[in-house]
């Protein structure tokens, strides 16, 4: 398992700038709170990377088809599990992988879309500044601010901490995408 033929695998099934963008800042909050716990990098990175691989092409049978292609691919099972675990609201988190996964989601989104209305993008952005459009329902109206909090509560950790971990992560990976010709943005 490596992130470059994860990332092969995505580029597969995922044809749209905007998955693929999603996808990438998924896999920078994952890589971030992989480095808070103390836990293999590579695959919380490809957690992340590989996440919504079925949404594009089987949004109907998502995350289900997602699952036989990881599978089919040689992907642990306990990443597969945390695939499933995202998207299927009553299915258990048992691990803490699955748990992160479930609490990074929509808010690596979320924060992205907070980016991109500030001059500064990611630079210098701050918790603070994420809760107040937050609050704002009509901004990136899609997205479930009460699985956002409960989430977040479920993994054990403080909101402010855990934007402040995200913020990072998306700064941090950012960067490095920038060098390669990406960028979560």
């Amino acid at each position: 398992m490596n992130r470059e033929k994860a990332f092969k695998l995505l580029n597969e099934y995922v044809k749209t700038d905007s998955l693929i963008k999603h996808c990438l800042a998924v896999e920078a909050s994952m890589i971030a709170y992989a480095k808070e716990f103390n836990e293999d990098i590579e695959k919380w990175s490809i957690c992340g990377l590989l996440h919504d691989i079925d949404f594009e092409m089987y949004p109907e049978t998502h995350p289900y088809k997602g699952l036989e292609i990881l599978r089919k691919n040689g992907y642990s099972e306990d990443l597969i599990m945390a695939v499933k675990g995202h998207a299927v609201k009553d299915e258990s988190r048992d691990s803490l992988m699955a748990k992160t996964l479930f609490a990074v989601d929509e808010l690596s989104s979320f924060v992205v879309a907070c980016a991109l209305v500030r001059p500064t993008k990611l630079e210098g952005m701050k918790p603070k500044s994420v809760k107040k459009k937050f609050k704002t329902k009509s901004f990136a109206a899609a997205v479930d601010r009460d699985q956002i909090d409960e989430s977040a509560g479920d993994l054990g950790v403080d909101m402010n901490d855990h934007l402040n971990i995200i913020i990072k992560g998306l700064q941090d990976r950012e960067e490095e995408l920038n060098k390669e010709g990406l960028s979560l943005l």
